[in-house]
């Protein structure tokens, strides 16, 4: 029964919207794919339609549901959902319509409502239960800003008619026909409001942003019944097992079971996370201590996290704004093309700068630039700025954990440009490792709800099978060349912080 049993994950991004079937082992077997429009309002907005997230999100099953056999879909036997975090949803829970658009986690309109809370001396209270910073990133500057503007989510928090999710609560909220307001704990981990150690949602921090507690999601460990997909839908009646959000669903779909494994997901943005056990480590260095994931009695696994907010969206930028390549493909060969950037260096800031600076007036710069500069420099430089952002990231963690990482995984969209990893490789030093399957996120929070089913006994007995079809990508460079690069990049990053401001 076990080779013939399927799990679904429904694995909702910033940029699109994925359904994928496994098998008990972690293979894929199936996957489907539905794009995400984005919306940039004004500098520093970033929004998105909470029906266009579900529409997508239901437009994969309906796909993948379509591509199976008769026999393929009978054996699907329970689904997880891993999602893009932080970003924050307000609806009623009346009519399940949303109070306005979507904030989605690169919005950095809330700078001054974080600079604000700081200057009340909130952030030390803040950081200490919740293990992150007073940034724009998380839900909390978002929840206050939402009820200020949107003049529905004020009117239905006086009617007590009030929902708050992230897009994992939405997308429960609509697969279960509206009969589930839940989060999962590591999703809320993620907003500001959630007590780390204790588990539980903080009433002061709720009653700084005006959230009334009759609006939070029921707060639920990471697996464990979350439901069922309701009838009329794509896959009705199939149990839900387990919420995860993204990163650490892949870092769970990458198999860093352990202490000190870490891996480094490329897709809108890029994000590093390190296993730190059953301990909350602690960064002065703006590193994120997270939830990584809990069993279904709630213990928990814990994380570190470094969070750039700009990696793929480079390379849509050179496709949709720039308009130097035509797929997100060309940039390899542009890259290639070229034996090295020409000096030019690309820094990722477009919508503020995460990991290590917080700083959400920081802004994307490119320098360097000469009358010989060409397209292939440029393309070069973009990739070898996402590598130099993780690598910056890489030193934080390894002092942070005491411990060399000495090989880092990897996966995500991006990670399949040989030319990314390859300086990823070169500037850390560190032996790459891309899985042979990309969708780690997916595969993590399948193989999550396939435990809890009871199908899968242990994920940690599939660690052995972990390289099995991978590529290795080795640092080639010299110590000196290495250290140089990474003072002129340490240059470039200083000069782009607090531009907007």
């Amino acid at each position: 029964m076990a080779d013939q049993t399927l799990l679904l994950a429904l694995d909702q991004g910033t940029s699109s919207s994925r359904a994928a079937v496994f098998n008990t082992c972690g293979d894929l077997i199936a996957t489907a794919s539905t794009p995400l429009p984005i919306q940039y309002p004004a500098d520093g907005w970033v929004e998105q339609d909470p029906n266009a997230i579900w529409s997508s999100q239901l437009q994969a099953m309906h796909e993948l549901h379509g591509a199976l056999s008769d026999e393929q879909r009978a054996a699907v036997l329970s689904c997880g959902i891993t999602n893009q975090r932080e970003t924050t949803v307000l609806w009623r829970r009346s009519t399940g319509r949303p109070c306005g658009p979507a904030l989605v986690w690169q919005d950095s309109r809330t700078a001054s409502t974080c600079r604000r809370w700081k200057e009340e001396g909130l952030e030390a209270s803040w950081c200490r239960r919740t293990g992150l910073l007073l940034d724009p990133y998380f839900s909390a500057s978002k929840i206050e800003w939402m009820l200020m503007h949107q003049e529905d989510a004020r009117s239905a928090a006086a009617a007590g008619d009030l929902c708050f999710g992230t897009v994992d609560s939405w997308l429960l909220w609509n697969l279960t026909g509206g009969s589930r307001h839940a989060t999962d704990m590591s999703n809320a981990s993620r907003t500001l409001l959630m007590d780390l150690e204790e588990h539980c949602w903080v009433d002061l921090f709720c009653d700084q942003t005006g959230l009334p507690m009759s609006a939070l999601p029921e707060l639920l460990p990471c697996r464990g019944d979350f439901g069922h997909i309701a009838e009329g839908l794509p896959f009705a009646g199939r149990p839900i097992h387990a919420l995860l959000g993204d990163q650490q669903a892949a870092t769970l779909g990458q198999l860093c079971l352990h202490p000190g494994e870490a891996k480094c997901t490329y897709g809108t943005g890029a994000f590093l996370v390190i296993n730190t056990g059953d301990t909350i480590r602690r960064s002065d260095a703006g590193l994120l201590s997270t939830l990584g994931w809990t069993d279904a009695n709630g213990v928990a696994t814990y994380c570190l996290e470094g969070s750039l907010f700009n990696a793929g969206t480079v390379v849509q930028w050179l496709r949709d704004g720039l308009q130097i390549i035509e797929t997100a493909s060309d940039i390899n060969r542009l890259a290639l093309d070229v034996q090295d950037s020409g000096g030019v260096m690309l820094v990722p800031a477009f919508t503020g700068w995460g990991t290590p600076h917080w700083d959400p007036l920081a802004r994307g710069m490119m320098i360097g630039l000469t009358r010989d500069s060409r397209r292939g420099h440029i393309a070069r430089a973009a990739l070898e700025g996402i590598a130099l952002s993780v690598a910056t990231l890489v030193d934080l963690a390894e002092a942070a954990v005491d411990a060399p990482l000495g090989e880092l995984a990897v996966d995500g969209g991006a990670a399949a440009s040989d030319p990314l990893l390859q300086a990823q490789a070169d500037c850390t030093g560190l032996t790459v490792r891309r899985a042979a399957n990309l969708e780690s996120t997916a595969r993590g929070v399948a193989l999550f709800a396939g435990v809890q089913a009871g199908v899968i006994d242990k994920v940690d007995e599939l660690v052995r099978h972990r390289s099995d079809g991978a590529t290795l990508f080795e640092p080639q460079m010299d110590t000196s060349r290495r250290e140089a690069w990474r003072t002129r990049w340490n240059d470039a990053v200083t000069r782009s912080l607090g531009w907007h401001g």
